[in-house]
């Protein structure tokens, strides 16, 4: 073993179905933290390891809401407060005519939300990660499935983390160096 610190451990698994399997009698184990890796995306895979909420739909929610909250007090204060002007009659704070640029400062910060939202919770940009450490792992965009259980896992212990993936069917399991 060596004394650079250890990521994880990862399996090699060399079909989706042997991948899902192993993925939830890791979960059902009691392992938390881990990921699957396959060149397409696995029916089951998310559910398997445990990703149970996503967090997107709030973000875009908030982004939005804030769009539409922004949109408007522009508008009010730029017609009513900040620069008045009575045309043809209207009164100053008019909600109809407020409508359309607080409608499409909602979808433009809803999507600005969306699109830094999903960066920051995917932790991008990422130009590096641990399992580029590992040579068999360019593999996964190609043919071949892979299980990391990371070292963080409160259940973790390397002997019987190993013993454990071995037993599930996974093969050229490799230590995962920081």
């Amino acid at each position: 073993m060596s004394l650079v610190p250890l990521y994880g451990l990862l399996a090699e698994f060399d079909n989706p179905t042997d991948l899902l399997l192993a993925a939830r009698k890791a979960h059902d184990e009691g392992y938390r933290k881990m990921d699957g890796y396959s060149p397409f995306p696995v029916e089951g895979l998310a559910e398997a390891i445990g990703f149970e909420r996503d967090r997107m739909p709030l973000v875009v929610l908030v982004g939005g809401l804030l769009g539409c909250v922004g949109g408007y007090l522009m508008q009010w204060w730029i017609s009513a407060d900040s620069y008045p002007l009575n045309v043809g009659g209207r009164p100053y704070h008019s909600w109809p005519a407020f409508f359309v640029v607080t409608f499409e400062v909602t979808v433009l910060c809803a999507g600005l939300s969306a699109l830094f939202g999903m960066l920051g919770l995917n932790g991008l940009p990422m130009p590096y990660h641990p399992l580029f450490h590992v040579p068999r792992f360019e593999f996964a965009s190609r043919d071949r499935f892979f299980l990391c259980i990371e070292a963080s896992d409160p259940r973790f212990d390397v002997l019987e983390t190993r013993r454990f993936l071995e037993g599930l069917g996974g093969h050229g399991i490799s230590e995962v160096p920081y």
